[in-house]
């Protein structure tokens, strides 16, 4: 059942069958713990011989090995092999409705679902229906093209968000008494999960009349007060994942004889969890910068040049102590502020007159350009505000203290901004991020 207004396919999910010990099935997605081999080590241990979805992917942690070829074909065999023994039942068509418990959060409600990578641009300046919400590096997705563009199935990490303030998508279907598939504790910390079966005609009937009005055209313009096409859906996690889904589809249509005949190809949808942005369970948490190896006197210089060239009034404040710069930045303000630490010691940089909505928008912006004048110059991506003092302290760093993005704004920022700088914003911890389970056929 196909539902091409939104965006919206009803799949067929493949689950485990049902002796699978869920625990050594369900591992975490393979773009966490890049830096800790010894974690990817341990859950190979934990679930040598036992059906696992550690089977059937590529943890990037591994990406740079020789062996990537050899690895591809053993995820191929592994994903051949589930169809084939039937350690992968094919489930009706439906949705699963998913609760997730972690150690940060007591429930976070999300919706497996396909969506038409028909109607998804990653580009700059997309106006599609699904939007990415942070820019997509090109020279990523390659290596995950050649995992993918021979595989039989997908098995998502990619959570997609809804603007649903008032909980007409998800939240109501908790009510509609669905079938349990699934409950149980998640590896290595991951907490604990609980799925359900969403096929009752009503229950799609509700989610669909839900996503149509949040679709509404004249209801998005009136919300957001822009006009333009709809934007239903932004990217969350897994952006990269997906746009390599949408990278094999468009090959597939180009490759295609009967270009009517591949519109209907499983490829055309990708299988992702909708997430209602205004879940208590997701958190938006703020990434942090800081500077290495630069002269910070230098690095201010730079800041007020660029920024006055624009016509973005910036204005530095030396400020004694940390609290006494963050004073400034929560306090009312003109334009945007944040908290910066120069080689020990911190001030308050304003913007009166930006011309993005987000300050670690302008901020990135900036950088992106100071880095490339500065061969020398490395950049990384904290989060916590003592390791960004700690390393701001040292001789030839700085450090810039940033905001959590408000979700009430995130939308609207998206859609008049377009695609924001990458590491804008993390969604959780390492160990809040998706675990795979529910697969899909795509061949």
């Amino acid at each position: 059942m196909n539902y091409p207004a939104i965006g919206l396919q009803v799949p067929k999910i493949l689950l485990p069958k049902v002796e699978t010990d869920m625990r050594n099935w369900s591992v975490i997605a393979c773009d966490q713990y890049t830096s800790d081999e010894n974690y990817w080590q341990q859950l190979n241990t934990e679930t040598t011989g036992k059906p696992s979805t550690l089977n059937l992917i590529f943890p990037e942690v591994y990406l740079e090995d020789t062996d990537g070829e050899a690895r591809i074909a053993a995820i191929n065999q592994s994903m051949e092999r589930y169809l084939a023994d039937g350690s992968l039942s094919e489930q009706p068509n439906g949705f699963v409705l998913v609760d997730r418990k972690t150690c940060e959060v007591e429930s976070r409600k999300g919706l497996m679902v396909a969506l038409d990578l028909e109607q998804y641009d990653y580009n700059k300046g997309a106006t599609s229906l699904i939007r990415a919400t942070e820019g997509t590096i090109l020279d990523r997705l390659p290596p995950r093209i050649k995992v993918r563009e021979n595989a039989p199935i997908e098995l998502p990490h990619i959570m997609v968000l809804i603007d649903d303030p008032e909980r007409t998508v998800i939240e109501p279907l908790f009510d509609s008494n669905p079938e349990s598939l699934y409950d149980f504790e998640l590896l290595a910390g991951g907490g604990h999960i609980k799925g359900y079966r969403i096929n009752k005609s009503q229950q799609i009937e509700q989610i669909t009349s839900a996503l149509s009005k949040l679709a509404d055209s004249q209801n998005y313009r009136d919300r957001y007060q822009v006009d333009g096409e709809v934007m239903l859906y932004a990217m969350g996690d897994g952006n990269h994942s997906f746009a390599t889904a949408k990278a094999i589809w468009e090959k597939l249509k180009l490759e295609a004889d009967d270009k009517e005949a591949i519109l209907e190809h499983p490829a055309r949808y990708a299988l992702v969890e909708l997430v209602n942005l205004h879940d208590a369970g997701l958190e938006f948490e703020a990434i942090h910068r800081v500077l290495f190896d630069i002269n910070p006197a230098h690095l201010l210089q730079e800041m007020e040049l660029w920024f006055n060239a624009r016509g973005e009034q910036f204005v530095y404040t030396p400020c004694s102590t940390l609290t006494e710069a963050q004073a400034l930045a929560s306090a009312p303000h003109e334009g945007q502020g944040f908290s910066v630490v120069l080689a020990g010691r911190y001030g308050y940089c304003q913007l009166k007159n930006p011309q993005l909505t987000l300050d670690v928008a302008s901020l990135q912006t900036f950088l992106d350009d100071y880095l490339t004048e500065q061969p020398s110059a490395r950049i990384d991506y904290i989060h916590g505000e003592e390791a960004v003092s700690n390393l701001g302290k040292q001789a030839n760093n700085a450090g810039f203290y940033l905001p959590a993005i408000s979700k009430n704004n995130f939308f609207r920022t998206i859609i008049v901004d377009g695609a924001l700088p990458r590491k804008t914003f993390s969604m959780g911890e390492a160990d809040e991020k998706r675990f795979y389970l529910e697969c899909r056929a795509i061949r």
